[in-house]
């Protein structure tokens, strides 16, 4: 990697103004014990001052990935809250029509037979959504995934301007407390829809902001590995939920148990998580900035030297290295503290040549992978097996992947793996296709979706780390909340393509993870690549890249 700054002090600065430059003293002049100045970017400034991954990003990473169990929580609570009970004939309904043997309660004779669990195990029995009434399930569902991408959208710009990553990610947890209690007290089924929609409305802002926020402050080399192990936080809250959606069966009373968790997270754990330096970095608060990198070098048993100061990335590789009296240095600690805040946009995003091809095909891959992942996450139910078992098998099984993707991501790239994760996960589907589901074959089938979503969990795991990587800090937040979006509009369509039965769904997944393969022979390699902090930066280190 390119260094982003230097030690000679003979360059006469550019074209840059005499006011942004610090007086230029030679060596014959610097006073006894006086320290040098160097500007460096937060990348640099982690590799050789700071620590890459050291206690204090460990703490901060753990901290904060905790919310995506709050995130499995609030979404995959409508597994067991909208299931279909099951149920049985009632006592002396022998000859009104009750049919024991029946695979469902459409045309049984109302009163000749009862949900086990009662009314309260669930919405489908609370209000009757069943037979012609079923598509309401899917609707809520639905509902829920709009919600999310909406918020994505809306929660990635705010975390990138005003607000910040920990304001953000505050402000839902807020919401996500509320509404989700609020949804155990629907009086019908149409107020349950509304509450489920303002959930998912901040569902879609924790992910993102938790992740991006979890890894800014970690180096280059290490950022990888540890991007790719948010998502155990995720698996280990859907295997969370299943064991106490076991011990609340209720509905009501499982959404009020999911959501206190959020409660608890604001109250007891983001008062121990700072703002990321990046977004200080962007946002002009220089002074804040280098505070918590002193903070950081310090938890680390390093040492930041005082002459060293934060620039952004576009300035680094510009600047010079200085010695400079303290009089100067006052002078030139105030200029960087006036520095304006930096904002950026999707509509900045799209007017940069280097973002908008990157941001087309990185909303087009997290779709398609979506539309996979969650379709065979859906297949899980027609194994007709106990609900809970199934749930936690399918999260603890997606852990291997992430696993094994973690290992590689290093290695081989984030290219080259994200390749081969949607093609392995499309052959499998495909294979899926071609077999029957009677006999032998059944398992046959089943085996193909585990080694599909083996597989896609291992691309979807991917993407958060790849996409982060492929926009600069001053977007980056708009960039990932909008391939979010991407991929809850996929989360959307999947259960439709679920219900089109047979070996259609498995067909179409195939064709969706190779389909997404094809895409990612276009996206550039990130490996060891620096987190660029403006589109400027981004342009012009990209464009030293491909020249070396």
């Amino acid at each position: 990697m390119p260094t982003r700054s230097s030690s000679s002090s003979s360059d006469s600065g550019g074209d840059q103004s005499p006011e942004l430059r610090s007086p230029l003293l030679s060596n014959a002049n610097k006073p006894a014990g006086e320290p040098e100045s160097e500007k460096l970017c937060i990348d640099d400034m982690l590799q050789k001052y700071c620590g890459e991954f050291g206690p204090y990003q460990m703490k901060h990473f753990v901290l904060t990935s905790l919310a995506w169990a709050l995130e499995a929580f609030h979404t995959m609570v409508m597994i067991f809250a909208d299931r279909e009970p099951a149920w049985r004939c009632l006592d002396g309904a022998a000859g009104s029509g009750c049919d024991a043997g029946a695979r469902t309660v459409c045309g049984l004779e109302s009163g000749s037979w009862e949900w086990i669990g009662g009314l309260g195990s669930s919405t489908v029995a609370e209000w009757g959504l069943v037979c012609e009434e079923k598509y309401k399930v899917g609707l809520a569902q639905a509902l829920f995934f709009g919600g999310c991408m909406i918020g994505a959208g809306i929660f990635g710009h705010l975390s990138d301007s005003f607000l910040g990553r920990k304001g953000s990610l505050t402000v839902v947890c807020i919401v996500n407390t509320i509404f989700g209690c609020l949804t155990a007290f629907s009086p019908n089924y149409w107020t349950y829809v509304l509450f489920r929609l303002l959930t998912g409305f901040s569902t879609g802002g924790v992910g993102l902001c938790a992740f991006v926020l979890a890894t800014e402050p970690v180096g280059p080399t290490k950022r990888g590995a540890a991007g790719m192990s948010t998502f155990y936080f995720f698996s280990t809250g859907i295997a969370i939920l299943s064991c106490v959606a076991y011990i609340f069966p209720q509905w009501r009373e499982l959404y009020i148990v999911s959501s206190i968790p959020s409660l608890l997270f604001l109250l007891v754990v983001l008062p121990f998580v700072s703002e990321s330096p990046r977004w200080y970095l962007i946002r002009g608060r220089i002074s804040e900035a280098m505070k918590l990198m002193r903070v950081i070098a310090k938890s680390n048993k390093n040492y930041l030297p005082e002459g060293v100061v934060l620039t952004l990335d576009e300035e680094a590789s510009n600047d010079n290295s200085t010695t400079i009296t303290n009089e100067d240095d006052q002078t030139f600690k105030e200029l960087l503290e006036r520095k304006e805040a930096i904002s950026g946009s999707l509509i900045d995003v799209m007017k940069s040549p280097v973002t908008r091809i990157r941001l087309f095909l990185a909303v087009t891959i997290n779709f398609l992978c979506s539309v996979v992942y969650y379709g065979l996450s859906l297949n899980v139910v027609n194994l007709e097996t106990n609900l809970y078992i199934n749930v936690l098998l399918n999260a603890v099984a997606e852990m291997p992947a992430f696993t094994i993707t973690a290992i590689l991501l290093d290695k081989y790239g984030r290219k080259p793996l994200a390749i081969g994760t949607l093609w392995f996960s499309g052959v499998f589907c495909f294979l899926g296709s071609l077999v029957g589901n009677v006999g032998v074959w059944k398992v046959v089938r089943m085996v193909c979706g585990i080694l599909g979503i083996f597989g896609m969990a291992g691309t979807y795991n991917l993407l958060f780390i790849y996409t982060t990587e492929l926009f600069p800090t001053v977007v980056r937040n708009a960039a990932l909340g909008c391939a979010t979006q991407a991929a809850q509009m996929g989360a959307i369509l999947a259960p439709f393509v679920v219900v089109l039965g047979g070996g259609l769904p498995f067909a179409v997944f195939a064709m969706c993870g190779i389909v997404g393969g094809m895409f990612a022979f276009y996206l550039p390699e990130t490996l060891n690549k620096p987190l660029y902090d403006t589109l400027t930066g981004m342009e012009d280190g990209e464009g030293a890249f491909r020249s070396v």
